[in-house]
């Protein structure tokens, strides 16, 4: 069974859906007990860094979801999904985060370049996975496209935690694999066959 964590940030029936449509067996859920006995675990969401981080601790949630990557379990973040993994954001200085990935969320700023893009970074954009994470993007052939809607992007102080590349005024990654976890800044869900695919192996993943 997938956990899919609802903490009341975005549509979550969309992740749910998707999971479905290619096989997963899901559950929305925001029950710590149910996080802790599923097989594999998905932690979507839209929204600030900062409220995120307030409403998984007020949902007795960050204990379930650190303990998920601690076993080993299959793991997917997906937008806010994959920033709150890291420590800290730019967008709430405040708050901590899970802080399983070493580094911090910056906020795109073209202020003072002659890229004047659109914050936020919204639209289809392609990206260049690396070929060593060949098995996060299996049967994904190149150029590959996903959907994006964010404001802020994660920067590891591991390089090597970085799946894929993408560029926005900037080279930010937007997909990171550490051990069993696997994290993208876009939406596979709103992504077309390419995000089904992204999905269908996550649901085939075992370790």
């Amino acid at each position: 069974m997938i956990a899919v964590v609802d903490y009341g940030m975005g549509n979550l029936r969309s992740v749910v859906k998707a999971l479905e449509k290619v096989g997963g067996q899901c559950t929305l859920t925001s029950d710590p007990e149910v996080v802790e006995q599923a097989d594999k675990v998905v932690v979507p969401g839209v929204g600030s860094f900062g409220q995120a981080m307030t409403e998984i601790r007020s949902r007795r949630l960050e204990t379930p979801i650190k303990n998920a990557i601690a076993s080993k379990k299959p793991f997917l973040g997906i937008c806010l999904g994959l920033q709150v993994l890291f420590e800290s954001s730019e967008e709430s200085s405040e708050a901590k985060g899970l802080g399983i990935i070493a580094g911090v969320v910056k906020r795109f700023d073209f202020k003072h370049s002659s890229k004047k893009l659109r914050i936020p970074h919204i639209g289809w954009n392609e990206i260049e996975p690396k070929k060593e994470k060949k098995t996060f993007f299996d049967k994904i052939k190149k150029p590959s496209f996903f959907y994006f809607v964010h404001s802020f992007y994660g920067c590891p102080d591991d390089s090597e935690v970085v799946a894929a590349t993408c560029s926005y005024g900037v080279e930010f990654a937007c997909a990171i694999a550490k051990d069993n976890i696997w994290a993208v800044q876009f939406h596979p869900e709103k992504s077309q066959d390419d995000g089904l695919q992204l999905l269908t192996n996550f649901v085939r993943r075992t370790c």
